[in-house]
């Protein structure tokens, strides 16, 4: 055992989610998430035909084809991946949020006013949707590892939902309601 203190970590910026839903990690996505992907899709089949070009595999009719599906296939993969991982780390806060923050705000103060559930309803189990929010929380930062998405909706966000209710009654009063 160590005597070194251990104390937890703190992000800088504001936790949104700590288990988003895939939805809204792509609605959330900024222009920038988008740029940051298709350069990254575009980057392998690029360099595979640059190589070509400077050193000519010379396989033959028909050889370069499959490699460069293989190749854009595969690209596309790490574009999309990487287009996800930069948008979901703005939910844990590992980077700048403020629009996000400012997103999250007036979507659930408006599902607040209109009485619906924050987090969408689900046809599962509390049990199962424990299950799913334990296996899927934090997967964005694991994300390079192995991709894990969260499709199942379920109220374990890792956040005090009592700020949007706060917020909907300020609005509310403000509003003369």
């Amino acid at each position: 055992m160590s005597n070194v203190e251990q104390r937890p970590f703190v992000p800088a910026k504001k936790l949104i989610d700590s288990d988003p839903h895939f939805k809204r990690v792509i609605g959330y996505a900024r222009k920038s998430d988008y740029v940051a992907g298709a350069a990254t899709a575009t980057a392998g089949p690029g360099l595979m035909l640059l190589w070509e070009r400077i050193a000519p595999s010379l396989v033959g009719k028909g050889g370069f084809a499959p490699i460069m599906r293989l190749t854009g296939a595969i690209g596309i993969s790490a574009g999309f991946l990487m287009f996800y991982q930069r948008s979901i780390l703005r939910f844990y806060g590992f980077t700048e949020n403020s629009r996000e923050v400012a997103m999250d705000m007036k979507e659930m103060v408006t599902k607040v006013k209109k009485g619906e559930p924050l987090y969408g309803v689900s046809s599962t189990t509390p049990y199962i949707q424990g299950m799913a929010s334990r296996n899927s929380r934090y997967s964005g930062v694991w994300l390079h590892v192995l991709p894990w998405f969260n499709f199942v909706n379920h109220n374990q966000h890792g956040v005090d939902t009592a700020k949007y209710y706060q917020q909907a009654e300020r609005e509310l009063a403000a509003e003369g309601k």
